[in-house]
C-alpha cells in the first residue's frame, strides 16, 4: 500500500487515537503501514493514559490497525493492556500475522546488530567446555555463524573448535 492510501484509509484521522495532526505512515511489519499522530510515534510525552485509546482501535475492521494495535498493546507494560490483547478479535488475516514467527535479531555486548559472517572479539576469557582450554580475551573470531532461534547464541571458531558463545561476551570488529 502507498502512502497516499494509507493517509485515504485513515481518513486524515490518527487510526489509534483520532487526531489529525502532522500524520505519517508507521510500517508495521509484515502487515503494511498504519497513519498515526505524533503522540502515537512515540515522539511526545504523553502520560501514561494516551494509550488507552488502544482499547476503542482494537475494534478497527482494517487487518493492518488490528495487527498495529495487538503489537503494540504488547509493548505497554499496564493490566488494562495485556487484558485488551488478550480480547482481542483479530481478523484472520492479522492473527496470521501476529502468529508469524518474529526475526531474531543478535547484538553484541555494545548493542551493535550481528550478521553471518561477522567477526567479533571476545571481551572476557572463556572456559570451553568439553574443549580444555579457555578462550582469551581479544581472540578474533571470524566468520560467526548465527544461531537462528536463539538472540543470544552465536557460533565461530575458536582454536579450531567449533563453539558457541554467548553473544554479551563479544563485541563486533
Amino acid at each position: 500500500m502507498t502512502e497516499a492510501e494509507v493517509m485515504a484509509r485513515a481518513g486524515g484521522t490518527c487510526e489509534f487515537c483520532g487526531a489529525a495532526d502532522a500524520l505519517q505512515p508507521v510500517a508495521f511489519a509484515p502487515a503494511g503501514a498504519v497513519a498515526l499522530c505524533p503522540a502515537c510515534r512515540g515522539e511526545t510525552d504523553t502520560g501514561p493514559d494516551h494509550f488507552r485509546c488502544l482499547e476503542g482501535a482494537a475494534w478497527s475492521g482494517e487487518p493492518v490497525v488490528q495487527f498495529a494495535v495487538w503489537q503494540r498493546l504488547g509493548t505497554i507494560e499496564a493490566p488494562w493492556a495485556s487484558e485488551t490483547r488478550a480480547g482481542m478479535a483479530l481478523s484472520p488475516e492479522a492473527e496470521a500475522w501476529a502468529n508469524a514467527p518474529q526475526a531474531v535479531t543478535h547484538r553484541d555486548s555494545n548493542g551493535a546488530i550481528l550478521a553471518n559472517g561477522d567477526t567479533v572479539t571476545l571481551i572476557k576469557d572463556l572456559p570451553v567446555k568439553g574443549a580444555g582450554f579457555t578462550a582469551k580475551r581479544g581472540t578474533a573470531v571470524r566468520g560467526i555463524t548465527l544461531v537462528p532461534d536463539n538472540a543470544a547464541h552465536i557460533e565461530g571458531r575458536v582454536e579450531g573448535q567449533r563453539i558457541v558463545i554467548l553473544t554479551e561476551f563479544v563485541k563486533k570488529r
